[in-house]
């Protein structure tokens, strides 16, 4: 990807010198020889057009060799399912599904590099359109100024006076309209998405360094800490958010002031296996005591890219019910950057662990893509709903009030977080939020120890020496003894 923005900017910016070396070259010259000028402005565009239009005919043959290669691969996914249909082993059938997820990576990466080289090709349309319209404002002014007219002549006492630079000749108020109207304006370059990561505080506060914060997370002093999420207006506990804390003796970090050291030193997969591994206790905790909320744990984006990562993910969930009120959260923007692999992977995951969007940028929601990736959770800060700062371009074209009911109609929660001020309790209220966090109704508090130390469910509960006796109603005791 990197190569291809390379290669992107290179050739934008041979083209736009090769554009500004003839605007520079031409424009005098149209002053002084007109008809020199438009035969110069025409070589050069078919200069310009002839160098796009071969690296238009390279970019083709690259998507026709890359159509070639998905071809291929569809070829041999065809043929692996067939092979699959067919009933064979099951240690042919694991080697199957590891071909097809090798054929799904394989896709996705092909796929991407696609998407590149069709932005290349849209850039360089761009600078093809803006060369023409300047070739076209080229010969628009040409066409318009007068021939120069012939110069009286000039005494040989005047030429030994004549200073040696001419001075700057004044542009006519036709050419000076003209070029406004047909000024070339600057053309965007094309986007390409990069991976997301995560916002890193601007300024690190003042702390432990990184040495105690990371001899403090090899020593396993990561703790766990729930806040509810309460229904409106009853404020009733309905789900809860784990959320991690990391303590170094009498301190207590929280993720913004110890992430950004484990991210440099790449240890934030490790966190987040270990903290879902504890959401995980807590969920089936919760179910033994009889309670349906859920909990929910958001994600690192970074993890994403983890080798493995999402199936490890899998192989905590399995075939345990128990893990079914246990929800993972990504960013907005980490959903819609996700590839066919990691979209194929997290749909292996559905049914069995449930999925929640936050951090959005914007309220640009779509039900029905979010019913489709079998998000049923969706979080935002209440800063963004009340008082957003966001451009009116980025703005949802729902009514904010309306935006609750269209998810809910999708079976959506919608999730008001950071909620700090009693006084947006009401605002929240008439704007039809149904569920809120924050600490104005309570704050993150830790789990108790004997909680995540509880043994798993599979494991048989421990004999007791003294079992108490069974306690029968009075009318079986008179009945046998009758």
């Amino acid at each position: 990807m990197k190569t291809t923005m390379a290669r992107a900017s290179g050739r934008t910016a041979g083209l736009w010198s090769l554009s500004l070396l003839g605007v520079v070259t031409l424009a005098p010259l149209a002053v002084i020889a007109p008809m020199w000028s438009a035969l110069g402005t025409g070589a050069m565009a078919l200069a310009v057009a002839g160098i796009a239009q071969f690296r238009l005919s390279r970019v083709g043959k690259r998507c026709d060799k890359l159509s070639q290669e998905v071809g291929i691969l569809s070829q041999r996914l065809l043929a692996l399912e067939e092979a699959k249909q067919a009933g064979p082993a099951a240690p042919a059938t694991d080697g199957l599904h590891s071909d097809i997820q090798e054929l799904t990576v394989e896709i996705g990466l092909l796929s991407g590099i696609v998407r590149d080289l069709s932005g290349v090709v849209r850039s360089q349309d761009s600078e093809i359109a803006g060369l023409r319209a300047q070739v076209v404002a080229a010969e628009a002014r040409t066409a318009i100024l007068p021939a120069p007219a012939p110069r009286p002549p000039i005494a040989a006492a005047t030429v030994a006076r004549a200073p040696l630079i001419a001075p700057p000749v004044e542009p006519s108020p036709a050419f000076a309209d003209l070029q406004a109207q047909h000024e070339p304006q600057p053309l965007p370059p094309a986007r390409i998405p990069p991976r997301p990561i995560p916002p890193r505080p601007a300024s690190h506060p003042v702390g432990p360094g990184e040495g105690a914060i990371l001899a403090a997370f090899e020593a396993g002093r990561v703790e766990v800490y729930l806040q509810p999420v309460v229904s409106l207006p009853q404020r009733k506990v309905v789900a809860y958010e784990a959320l991690a804390r990391l303590r170094i003796e009498d301190l207590t970090l929280e993720p913004e002031h110890f992430l950004p050291a484990l991210e440099r030193h790449g240890r934030t997969t490790e966190l987040d296996r270990r903290m879902l591994h504890r959401a995980g206790t807590i969920v089936r905790h919760l179910g033994r005591r009889g309670s349906d909320a859920r909990v929910t744990y958001a994600l690192s984006p970074l993890s994403l890219f983890e080798p493995g990562f999402l199936k490890d993910i899998a192989r905590i969930a399995g075939d345990d019910q128990a893990l079914a009120g246990l929800e993972i959260a990504l960013p907005q923007e980490s959903w819609r950057g996700l590839d066919a692999g990691q979209l194929g992977l997290l749909a292996a995951l559905r049914g069995r662990i449930g999925f929640c969007l936050d951090r959005p940028d914007d309220l640009r929601f779509d039900a029905g893509e979010l019913a489709a990736n079998s998000i049923g959770q969706v979080k935002v800060p209440a800063a963004l709903l009340l008082r957003p700062t966001t451009p009116l371009s980025r703005l949802s074209d729902i009514a904010v009030e309306d935006l609750a009911p269209a998810l809910a109609r999708a079976r959506i929660r919608f999730v008001v977080t950071e909620v700090g001020n009693e006084a947006d309790v009401p605002d929240l209220i008439d704007l039809n939020i149904p569920y809120a966090q924050g600490t104005a109704f309570a704050p993150a508090r830790p789990v108790r120890g004997e909680i995540l130390s509880d043994p798993s469910p599979d494991e048989p509960p421990p004999p007791q020496d003294d079992p108490t006796p069974e306690r029968r109603p009075f009318r079986s005791v008179l009945r046998r003894a009758g």
